[in-house]
């Protein structure tokens, strides 16, 4: 563990660029591919680059907003308290590792936004109590819990095909969760990872024991460390209104009234938007006064560059790879070797992969879909089976892909080739209770 772990550790630290140029080099590969390997000419790829590099907008919004909101959040005096709190149950480096580990799987199954930024938050809050720890372990540590996401009860596929209207209704019709995610694929998947990934980051940190670590301040780097606000007095009637406590009191019961409005006519249904919502008003509310409030999302702000440059790069190399047939021939040449027994592991193999060029639950569905639940029924494999192998192969590959690390390191103040190379065990510790759980259960 020691030799493997420190391999990956230095080769990643050595050769992975910074997230950006990983996606730009990203993009110049699949348009070589798609050249290469499909009949799209250099001109058509380069149109399918610039039509769809805008398409993730909104989602783009929606992960800035996850940083400021959480940002902002985390430093109203409560919720520090609470961090401080939760922190304090981890005495030493190997129960601050196991600690963020099982919280942030446990916060990422009830929702993905909500698990990233958990990880981040808890990371720089026991980093303070147990500064001898590993910190890049530690956020590693934080993130990993992120792989239980596609799981647990955000998962978009299996939300998605469970909902009257979904675009394959007609061809698979409407699959309760019942069968995806309380199958007892799932459930095998869930609870050995839950259990056992703690333990596994606990011997990353013990393979770690010698070497040199990272600075054990390095979380006063984190964006959560804002800049004091200095009082000035309060002379015109617009400082009257920068801090009246009324004025963030009004707003928030507007605010919390959508709120509790959403769940009494939608039920649990904690997605990226209400989420964002949740903490914005918490943070609007628990800051006081509308001064400190916009002070601290004036220091957030700074932290989301990355992802608002990043994220359209992304979306480009999705519409080269779905409008150039790339992630569908992918696909096919898994089915093409796979039979009734081992389709729910190549699916999850195939989806993995594709994962890597079009890293959304949601998107990757709607490629990968259509082909892989008509082979499999050719075949005889159950639809509910054929979606948890995709949704887990989507999550899978999440460790080695940046896409969805960037808001959790702005947070914590870290560079992705910090976490890699220890994420790149957890992926391959992973692939192994996943294919039991989907060939055998």
């Amino acid at each position: 563990m020691r030799v493997l772990t420190n391999f990956f550790d230095r080769i990643v630290q050595k050769y992975l660029p910074d997230a950006f140029l990983f996606a730009v080099i990203l993009t110049i590969i699949v348009f070589i591919m798609g050249v290469s390997f499909t009949d799209s000419s250099p001109i058509e790829m380069i149109e399918f680059w610039g039509s769809g590099f805008w398409d993730l907008l909104a989602f783009t919004t929606q992960m800035a907003l996850i940083v400021v909101t959480g940002y902002v959040l985390a430093n109203t005096p409560i919720v520090k308290i609470a961090l401080v709190k939760l922190s304090s149950l981890a005495k030493t480096p190997p129960q601050a590792i196991m600690l963020i580990t099982f919280i942030a799987s446990l916060a990422s199954m009830i929702n993905y936004g909500f698990g990233l930024v958990i990880g981040a938050l808890l990371a720089i809050q026991i980093a303070k109590r147990v500064p001898s720890v590993d910190y890049r372990l530690l956020v590693a540590s934080g993130y990993s819990g992120f792989l239980l996401w596609h799981g647990g009860l955000s998962a978009s596929i299996p939300l998605l095909i469970a909902t009257p209207g979904h675009f394959l209704e007609e061809e698979i019709g409407l699959i309760s969760v019942t069968d995806t995610l309380f199958s007892n694929s799932n459930i095998f998947i869930i609870l050995f990872l839950l259990f056992t990934l703690p333990f596994l980051n606990r011997l990353l940190l013990k393979s770690r024991e010698g070497l040199e670590v990272q600075d054990p301040i390095t979380w006063e780097n984190s964006v959560v460390e804002q800049e004091e606000l200095i009082d000035e007095p309060i002379i015109t009637p617009s400082d009257k209104l920068e801090n009246s406590r009324i004025i963030s009191i009004l707003i928030s019961i507007l605010g919390f009234g959508f709120i509790i409005y959403h769940f009494k006519n939608n039920g649990f249904d904690l997605n990226i938007n209400i989420v964002n919502f949740i903490m914005l008003f918490l943070g609007i509310l628990l800051h006081g006064t509308p001064k400190k409030f916009l002070h601290s999302v004036n220091q957030a702000v700074k932290n989301i560059g990355g992802i608002i440059i990043q994220f359209p790069f992304y979306a480009g190399i999705m519409g080269m790879m779905v409008a150039s047939g790339l992630s569908q021939s992918m696909s096919l040449w898994f089915v093409s070797i796979s039979n009734e027994f081992t389709f729910p592991l190549f699916t999850f193999l195939s989806a993995g992969i594709v994962n890597f060029f079009v890293p959304s639950g949601g998107g990757q569905w709607a490629v990968q879909g259509p082909i892989m639940t008509e082979a499999g029924l050719a075949i005889g494999v159950d639809t509910a089976k054929t979606a948890v192998a995709v949704a887990w192969g989507d999550a899978w590959t999440n460790m080695i892909q940046p896409f969805w690390a960037l808001p959790l390191l702005a947070i914590a103040g870290l560079k992705v080739r910090d976490i890699m190379g220890f994420c790149i065990i957890i992926l391959i510790y992973s692939f192994f209770p996943i294919a039991i759980g989907l060939l055998f259960f």
